[in-house]
């Protein structure tokens, strides 16, 4: 699997044991505070290299010392970091995220230099040799040139996936409808399933963006779990019984473990319960590279086969 993650880029500043913000200039200890590479793109990039997967990344960052941190974390993954280009005016994107003592986890975002990206920045070669192509947030591109890198991927036999950043809004999928009918596998969540269609059950959703272009839609649940939708097949699958320290990149760590367990050959089943199963070992720890997850550590954990009932 030699896959290219185009798209969202972003360096997360973990903060745990967060129980309210400090009136005024007051100050509070927490538990410990932590880097981590993230991002539809950034984060997926991540999980699948952890998982054997070649992956190079392609996106923009800033000039500035947040991205020498997130360069740093990338390649210390084994990521290819030569196709992040460097923006001289802008800087590079950032998050704060105060983890809450039950999980939840509000966050402060700059956009930063993931809103300049643009297909002018991506190199000519970027996708030789490359078996799948996913594109992390494709609203920054909007949906005619998203569904157009999509759209080459396909033409040279390349598997291609896609997942949203923004929150779900019908306008939002309005404004990226043009890459549907150019994507294999559509990454959501719930949530944004719900938002971008107005359906009333995450499968009638689901089926909807499929009949809008996706070849399949699957769509993270949290802790219910994940829901595989085709034309003519739904899945339902559960999450794993893990121990939660923080969400964040959960999504992003489903997104790779299915695509792994589709290039490995597993059927939409299994390589859902492969992102399931991944999604738990990212959720027991501080951000996507948490830990020291591998593909056989996670196969291990599907073996078992500890989930939670289904609800």
């Amino acid at each position: 699997m030699k896959i290219a993650a185009v798209g969202v880029h972003v360096l997360d500043t973990h903060v745990i044991g967060i129980d309210s913000i400090p009136a005024g200039s007051d100050g509070q200890l927490v538990e410990q505070i932590r880097f981590s590479p993230a991002g539809t793109a950034g984060g997926t990039a991540v999980v699948l290299a952890r998982l054997g997967a070649e992956v190079a990344s392609y996106g923009a960052v800033g000039t500035d010392p947040i991205a020498s941190v997130l360069l740093d974390l990338l390649a210390a993954e084994g990521v290819s970091v030569a196709g992040l280009v460097r923006k001289d005016d802008h800087q590079t994107s950032s998050s704060v995220i105060p983890v809450r003592p039950n999980g939840d986890r509000p966050a402060w975002h700059c956009i930063g230099a993931n809103g300049a990206f643009t297909l002018d920045d991506l190199p000519a070669d970027a996708l030789e040799g490359v078996t799948h192509l996913h594109l992390g947030g494709p609203e920054f591109l909007g949906g005619p040139a998203a569904g157009e890198l999509l759209a080459r991927a396909r033409s040279l036999g390349i598997v291609t996936s896609l997942d949203v950043l923004a929150p779900g809004d019908p306008d939002m999928l309005a404004w990226i409808r043009d890459a549907l009918p150019h994507t294999d596998y559509l990454l959501p969540n719930d949530e944004q399933v719900l938002g971008f269609t107005g359906a009333s059950s995450l499968v009638d959703g689901a089926r909807a963006l499929v009949e809008a272009g996706a070849g399949c839609v699957a769509a993270t649940a949290g802790a219910r779990g994940a829901v595989v939708v085709t034309a003519d097949s739904v899945v339902e699958v559960p999450a794993y019984d893990v121990p939660v320290v923080d969400t964040t990149g959960c999504g992003d760590a489903f997104s790779a473990g299915f695509l792994r367990g589709l290039a490995l050959g597993r059927d939409l089943r299994g390589a859902a319960e492969l992102g399931c199963a991944t999604a738990g070992q990212v959720a027991a720890g501080l951000g996507t590279d948490a830990g020291s997850y591998s593909l056989d550590s996670v196969l291990a954990v599907v073996a078992a086969g500890v989930t939670r009932q289904l609800s």
